[in-house]
C-alpha cells in the first residue's frame, strides 16, 4: 500500500483446522489489496493466547506482515515477557497493545494492566523494536468517567511509546472528526486510523455494538430494522452506507482505514473496490 493511505484488516483466531485453513486463504484474496499488516485478536484475559500466536506465525510464514494482539489479561509478567520474546524471535515487528477485556468468571477487585502500563513494559524491554499500535474510541470508551478523562488517557497511551492507534468501529463520522480535534488540542500527534464494521447482520451488529459501547444512528437502526430478516437488502443497504462513510473519512483527511472483517473476504472486498482502491 502507498505511504499515504494506511490499510489494515483484522482476523480473530478460529478455534478450528478448517477455520484457520478458511483464514488463510482469505487474506490471501485480501493481499491484492496491499494492506499495512493483518492484526489477529486476542481473547479476555488472554483466553485465546496460544491460538493467536499460531495463527500470527502462520500468516507471518506466508510473507504477511501480522500485528497480534496483546493484553495481559491474567497472566504475569513473565509469560508477557516470554510471549513478546517469542514474536521479535519470529520476527514480528508491529503490536497491538490493549488492556483487554476481563474475560468470564473475573471479578471486579481483579488488577487489570492498562494499556499505556503494557506499552511502557514494552518499550521497557524491547526498546523500539515494536511499531505499537493502541485502540482509540471516537464514541469513548463505555467504562470512561468523562469525555476529557478518555482522551487523557489515550494521550497516556502515546506518552508511553505508542506509534499509532486504530478506533473502535463508528458510522457517525463527525464522531471521528470531533475526536481527532480533541486529541489535536491535548497534544495527540500521532496518526489515528478509523476502525470500520461492514454491515451483514443487524442482530449480531446491534447486540455487539451495545456491548462495546459503539452507536449505531437511530436512523440507521430503524432501516435496518425494517429489513427484518431480508439478508440481501441489510448487506446492500450496508454497503452503500459504509462505502459513504469510508469515502467521507478519507477525503476529510483521514490516515487510513482498518476493517473488522469477521475472516470473511466480502464485504470488504466490494468496500474497497467501491473506493478505487483495489491495487490488481
Amino acid at each position: 500500500m502507498n505511504n499515504e493511505l494506511h490499510l489494515s484488516f483484522e482476523f480473530f483466531p478460529p478455534k478450528t483446522e478448517q477455520g484457520r485453513n478458511n483464514l488463510l486463504d482469505v487474506a490471501k484474496e485480501l493481499s491484492r489489496f496491499q494492506p499495512d499488516f493483518y492484526s489477529v485478536t486476542y481473547g479476555a484475559g488472554g483466553s485465546t493466547r496460544d491460538n493467536t500466536k499460531h495463527v500470527v506465525k502462520a500468516l507471518h510464514d506466508l510473507g504477511f506482515s501480522v500485528a497480534p494482539h496483546l493484553s495481559f489479561g491474567g497472566d504475569d509478567e513473565a509469560t508477557i515477557l516470554n510471549l513478546l520474546q517469542e514474536y521479535d524471535a519470529m520476527g514480528i515487528k508491529r503490536l497491538v497493545a490493549l488492556r483487554g477485556d476481563r474475560p468470564s468468571g473475573m471479578g471486579g477487585g481483579s488488577q487489570m494492566v492498562y494499556a499505556n502500563q503494557l506499552v511502557a513494559f514494552i518499550r521497557q524491554h524491547f526498546g523500539n523494536k515494536f511499531h505499537i499500535e493502541v485502540a482509540a474510541y471516537p464514541e469513548i470508551h463505555p467504562e470512561a468517567n468523562s469525555y476529557d478523562h478518555d482522551i487523557r488517557y489515550l494521550k497516556g497511551k502515546f506518552d508511553a511509546g505508542a506509534n499509532s492507534g486504530l478506533t473502535q468501529y463508528f458510522f457517525n463520522p463527525d464522531a471521528y472528526f470531533y475526536f481527532i480535534e480533541q486529541c489535536e488540542r491535548a497534544g495527540i500527534t500521532q496518526p489515528i486510523v478509523p476502525g470500520i464494521m461492514p454491515i451483514t447482520n443487524f442482530k449480531n451488529l446491534s447486540r455487539f455494538s451495545d456491548n462495546c459501547g459503539a452507536e449505531i444512528p437511530r436512523w440507521v437502526r430503524k432501516r435496518l430494522e425494517a429489513y427484518g430478516d431480508d439478508l440481501e437488502s441489510i448487506k446492500a443497504f450496508g454497503l452503500d452506507l459504509v462505502s459513504e462513510l469510508c469515502e467521507t473519512l478519507l477525503d476529510n483527511g483521514a490516515p487510513g482505514l482498518h476493517f473488522y472483517t469477521m475472516n470473511q473476504t466480502e464485504p470488504t472486498a466490494t468496500l474497497l473496490r467501491n473506493l478505487g482502491l483495489d491495487a490488481q
